[in-house]
């Protein structure tokens, strides 16, 4: 009876004996006002929408990295807004242009808005690094 309650706890944690840390190199944030708003999304059904995991680092000129630990192996995209403002929104003008900056896994963008999440989306284990560029319109 032993045996098969630590078989069964073993099955229940197994993702976790492959999770793994997902790191995110962000390259070219402008400046160092307000912080980075980056988030991992675990579905294309919440792909920016409801963030599955965040990370607020205070923003610093010029390239910076961001590590997501214990990602279990499955298909993630990563998004990441400069909230310079510190408002915690990515602020647009009138005809929705982002003022601020922005970027996506596989540096993936949208005809008029968002990419989709196939284009943003990264495979964990078989990516570990993910690299953004910041877009600033």
């Amino acid at each position: 009876m032993n045996h098969i309650l630590v078989l069964f706890g073993l099955f229940l944690n197994i993702h976790l004996m492959f999770a793994q840390d997902l790191e995110v190199e962000i390259k070219n944030v402008k400046n160092s006002k307000g912080v980075l708003m980056v988030g991992l999304f675990n579905s294309e059904k919440t792909f920016t929408k409801e963030i599955w995991k965040g990370n607020t680092p205070k923003a610093a000129e010029g390239n910076m990295k961001v590590v997501f630990k214990n990602i279990p192996a499955g298909d993630y995209a990563v998004s990441v807004f400069h909230d310079e403002n510190g408002d915690g929104k990515l602020n647009a003008n009138l005809i929705g242009i982002p003022k601020e900056g922005f970027g996506f896994s596989n540096d993936a963008m949208g005809k008029f808005g968002p990419p989709s999440f196939e284009k943003a989306k990264v495979v964990m284990p078989l990516k570990k690094t993910v690299i953004i560029t910041m877009k600033y319109l």
